[in-house]
């Protein structure tokens, strides 16, 4: 779902809460495969933590700003010195969120003498109280978070199922290689098959393996994509926010990986199909194009308070990466930028943009932290990419290399 427009919120003034645009309807199927989560719904309610693992709590009730992003209920602080109607979560850091997979809802005004409250218990035992003096506001928000677990048990199903239908096109791939590779030498194939499936393929292939490879520090296959978006692509509703069909996108990575790969072809004609095949490739990288070494000094950066500071620090991490990861972030947030600039038409603002680009380029090693919280600081980082472009990368201009 989109962020509403600046124009959006201002009309908004005076409520402490908005739902999100509706994403266009297309006949694509949802990006299943991505890993971004949705924004969904943001707004101002009060809150109180009423059982740890089980065990029962005072209550103590604050106001807090609540985003619904993906499978996760955000909390913020109550922004106090921000006006609520143009609060956005880049403003501000994250309280603590709760995961909402087996999580379970119900009104709850006897547990309270607050009106208007229902109770959040999550799968781990935690129990919270929301409340809203207006009723229809709070109903909207137990109706929309009921949706989202009811979902999030529907795609649990249907994840398993797809995930068995990848394995097995990933399978076929596979032995079709080897099969090549015995035949013309069966005593290689034994010793070196397992080598020659990851050097030879360009999903899941290390970057700067690839580009070694390619003689080039911008992977062939990430030009492809960027130059068919900017051809055909850019005043399309949703760019890189829908996804093609999953099925179409796993032949298109067949075809790459097997160097037979045309994009004027016309069975890739959907845009969408080639957007969720370039954000695929990035999340199949061994390692992300953001490194997993850089990951928390851009968390840190990002979290600095001036600005100038972290446009400063962030560039130099920039430079700092390796030459095939600085030039291919570059190119993608020059490609970026020529998205963002057809907003209008497209809907892929800044925020969007980082959105769904944040946790696809980067990534921590292990995610032993809270992936909601995490996403904000991706996020952000992206729009900072995006909006300080020329300080960071020095002047736009085609890429070259």
């Amino acid at each position: 779902m989109f962020l509403p427009s600046e124009a959006q919120r201002a009309s908004a003034n005076g409520k402490s809460d908005y739902r999100l645009e509706e994403p266009p309807s297309s006949d694509s199927s949802p990006d299943t495969e991505g890993v971004s989560p949705e924004l969904e719904k943001a707004g101002l309610l009060n809150k109180t933590k009423i059982a740890e693992g089980g065990r029962k709590l005072r209550k103590n009730w604050n106001p807090s700003w609540v985003v619904l992003v993906g499978n996760s209920l955000v909390f913020f602080k109550d922004p106090k010195s921000q006006n609520p109607d143009s609060w956005k979560p880049g403003n501000s850091r994250p309280e603590s969120s709760v995961d909402l997979r087996g999580a379970q809802l119900q009104w709850a005004d006897d547990l309270s003498s607050r009106k208007n409250v229902f109770k959040l218990r999550t799968i781990t035992g935690n129990e919270f109280l929301l409340q809203s003096e207006t009723e229809s506001l709070i109903r909207e928000w137990y109706r929309t978070i009921q949706n989202v677990i009811d979902r999030l048990v529907s795609l649990k199903h249907t994840h398993t199922h797809t995930h068995i239908n990848i394995v097995l096109v990933n399978a076929f791939e596979k032995n079709i290689i080897y099969l090549k590779q015995k035949s013309f030498c069966p005593a290689r194939a034994q010793t070196c098959s397992s080598v020659c499936l990851i050097s030879d393929q360009v999903f899941g292939c290390g970057l700067e393996l690839l580009c070694e490879r390619e003689k080039s520090t911008v992977p062939q296959f990430v030009r492809k994509c960027t130059d068919a978006v900017e051809r055909k692509g850019l005043e399309t509703d949703g760019i890189y926010r829908v996804s093609g069909n999953l099925a179409v996108i796993q032949k298109l990575r067949f075809a790459v990986n097997h160097e037979r790969l045309d994009l004027d072809d016309p069975q890739w004609e959907d845009i969408h199909v080639i957007t969720g095949a370039l954000k695929l490739f990035f999340r199949e990288l061994p390692e992300p194009l953001v490194p997993y070494g850089f990951f928390q000094d851009i968390v840190e950066t990002v979290k600095l308070s001036d600005y100038e500071e972290k446009v400063e620090r962030l560039k130099h991490l920039v430079l700092s990466m390796p030459p095939p990861n600085h030039h291919t972030l570059r190119h993608m947030i020059q490609h970026l930028r020529r998205v963002m600039e057809c907003s209008d038409s497209n809907r892929m603002t800044t925020q969007n943009i980082g959105i769904v680009f944040g946790p696809t380029l980067m990534r921590p090693e292990n995610e032993s932290g809270n992936m909601a919280i995490n996403m904000v600081y991706q996020n952000q980082a992206v729009e900072l990419l995006l909006s300080e472009y020329q300080q960071i990368f020095g002047a736009e201009q085609t890429a070259s290399y």
